[in-house]
């Protein structure tokens, strides 16, 4: 059974699930009704990052445009342009065993694209959330409704997989920033 996540919390994931590798880490939102007319592209990316919290190259920003990290740990599994349907709108998919020593978190946003010229802002947004689950896609193990927090924000960091010795454990965050995806790279150190 998944356990379900408030606004910083943390949880052990591999210590409470011995043997796991692989995680699978879903996004998924919907617009509202008063979402202006335009389509909202919302894009899911992950930032893997030293105990500064702060990427080591722009190789470790990982997004629809750099879709796999060069250790091959972690990798985004495309790009929905417009949030349609039900269940997850992008996946990231994580193998533990293979992030690089150097790696000390994995921060996962979601930012909207040209939110900007469209007048767009997470108010907008609803039903937002982030879940982890085994690697095939099969069990979700955690889950992270963001609920209704945001009004002005352009780029939120849902949440974090981050060690703690041998293990990794998860942190729900919902962090909001104004700026879209340029504040969340200067913030991470990526280079824009």
């Amino acid at each position: 059974m998944a356990v379900s996540l408030k606004k910083g919390q943390k949880v052990d994931l591999t210590k409470t699930n011995p043997g796991l590798t692989k995680v699978l880490v879903g996004l998924g939102w919907s617009t509202n009704k008063y979402d202006g007319g335009s389509d909202f592209d919302l894009d899911a990316a992950a930032f893997l990052t030293g105990e500064n919290g702060k990427v080591t190259s722009d190789a470790d920003f990982i997004f629809y445009n750099n879709a796999e990290h060069t250790s091959k740990s972690v990798k985004h599994m495309g790009d929905n342009k417009t949030g349609a349907g039900d269940g997850d709108d992008e996946q990231i998919l994580v193998d533990l065993s293979l992030v690089p020593a150097t790696v000390q978190k994995i921060s996962f946003t979601v930012t909207i694209n040209e939110a900007e010229e469209r007048r767009q802002n997470f108010g907008q947004v609803s039903d937002s959330y982030i879940r982890v689950m085994s690697g095939d896609g099969t069990t979700e193990l955690i889950k992270f409704d963001l609920g209704e927090d945001f009004s002005i924000e352009t780029a939120v960091v849902v949440g974090e997989l981050y060690r703690n010795g041998a293990e990794w454990k998860f942190t729900a965050l919902g962090s909001g920033f104004e700026g879209g995806l340029g504040a969340l790279c200067t913030n991470f150190g990526v280079n824009i």
